[in-house]
């Protein structure tokens, strides 16, 4: 006979899938790490040591990203009712400071190698580079099943994706310096470093401080929101709606809903929530109101546009 896998047990299943990939990941890119650090400081190449600099915050971040999805399988307690979900942005929001410190740290240094640049030996740095290429291109297709199940996954993913691509960047300096003997590229790869990463994180820094301040996850369309409870027969209107993320997997939402007939609340109720889990909200909080009922303070907090 058949055996039926529930959906907890498919999530269980995934969980410890997503774990091992974090293990892996961290162990990979620590052991390239301190070999490329190693490397930079023998071959005294900015382009190296900047790109190990990156791939220190990146190991970070998988660390962060790992404690983080320990922390979603926190229970609940009666001082944690919610347990640790909400750790997981603010594990989020560090490793963006993080790595915001790397980008000033990679600045300064590449601005001092074009000011004094050294020989540099292209050939070790285009080798080492390479291997990091395959490095984090490997840990980034680890992380891709993934990526859009949890801000602080894509994070990391999106970490990897850049590493990789400055990596290859590095590979190609090395090349440049191993015929040219033209030492400055080294700062100025150094600098373009600092551009990867900050173009290709942005829009994750931007989403982590919007869910750190309990704003409405950037995947959440507010309006969509308001017409799918009016679309609903028997809805007349609706006030009070907050939308916040719980954690970076789980959204949650609070409305006040007047409706036609209290009679048919539980089957409006079970509608509502279907569609809202339609649109990535999975924790509702709905308190329903009648035509007669006039809520005195229903103005006070009315978004601005």
């Amino acid at each position: 006979m058949a055996h039926q896998h529930t959906p907890a047990l498919q999530e269980k299943s995934k969980g410890h899938s997503l774990g091992l990939v974090f293990m892996i990941g961290i162990v990979i890119n620590i052991v390239y790490l301190l070999a490329e650090a190693l490397a930079g400081l023998f071959c005294n190449s900015m382009g190296l040591l900047s790109d190990a600099g990156h791939n220190l915050s990146d190991v970070v971040g998988l660390v962060l990203a790992f404690t983080a999805y320990k922390l979603l399988g926190v229970q609940s307690s009666r001082r944690f009712t919610y347990g640790y979900k909400k750790a997981t942005i603010l594990i989020s929001l560090l490793n963006a400071m993080i790595l915001s410190v790397a980008v000033v740290f990679i600045v300064v240094e590449s601005i001092q190698k074009l000011i004094n640049p050294d020989q540099l030996k292209g050939g070790v740095i285009s080798i080492v580079a390479a291997i990091g290429v395959l490095v984090n291109g490997f840990t980034a297709y680890l992380l891709l099943k993934n990526r859009r199940r949890d801000l602080n996954v894509r994070g990391a993913f999106v970490h990897m994706v850049a590493d990789a691509m400055v990596s290859v960047g590095v590979v190609i300096s090395g090349v440049v310096i191993y015929f040219t003997e033209w030492s400055m590229l080294d700062g100025l790869i150094g600098l373009a470093v600092a551009v990867v990463i900050i173009f290709s994180t942005w829009d994750l820094i931007r989403a982590t401080i919007r869910l750190a301040l309990d704003g409405v996850p950037m995947e959440v369309d507010y309006d969509q929101v308001i017409a799918s409870f009016l679309s609903v027969d028997g809805v007349i209107d609706m006030h009070h709606l907050h939308i916040w993320a719980l954690s970076t997997t789980q959204n949650a939402l609070t409305a006040h809903v007047q409706i036609r007939d209290l009679s048919e609340m539980e089957n409006i109720k079970a509608q509502l929530k279907s569609k809202l889990d339609e649109l990535g909200i999975s924790h509702a909080t709905l308190e329903f109101e009648s035509l007669d009922f006039q809520c005195t303070d229903r103005n006070d907090d009315t978004p601005e546009d």
